[in-house]
């Protein structure tokens, strides 16, 4: 038993640390259930139409009320840095899909920017 009541000591679970107290990397095993556990709560926001559990407060309380049970396994078996990265990527891509849908719908065209070349002599 840890020293938090909610917390376990058994290292079995989740993501596990070194004995010096830092995240060990995940294996490939360890990526694979942290991405099912990512796609399992952001299907579980499509359901329930969240978009954004990080950055707002409605959101969040939203998001704990309806996917309270996968934000938890989420959380268990991937990294905080990877969870907080995940769920603001979410958002970033919503708006950069709204912006390109916005940008067709006024007739304009999607350019790739190109990297300038080096001029030959």
């Amino acid at each position: 038993m840890g020293w938090l009541p909610w917390s376990s000591s058994d290292g079995n679970d989740g993501v596990k640390k070194t004995s010096g107290g830092a995240f060990e990397s995940p294996s490939r095993t360890n990526r694979v259930k942290c991405y099912e556990a990512r796609d399992a709560f952001f299907e579980c926001l499509d359901r329930n139409k969240i978009l954004d559990s990080i950055n707002t407060k409605n959101g969040q309380s939203a998001a704990t009320r309806a996917c309270g049970q996968e934000d938890v396994v989420f959380e268990k078996n991937c990294a905080h840095s990877w969870v907080e990265y995940f769920k603001k990527q979410r958002v970033v891509n919503y708006q950069k899909e709204q912006t390109i849908k916005k940008i067709e719908a006024e007739g304009g065209d999607i350019v790739a920017p190109q990297l300038p070349t080096r001029q030959q002599s």
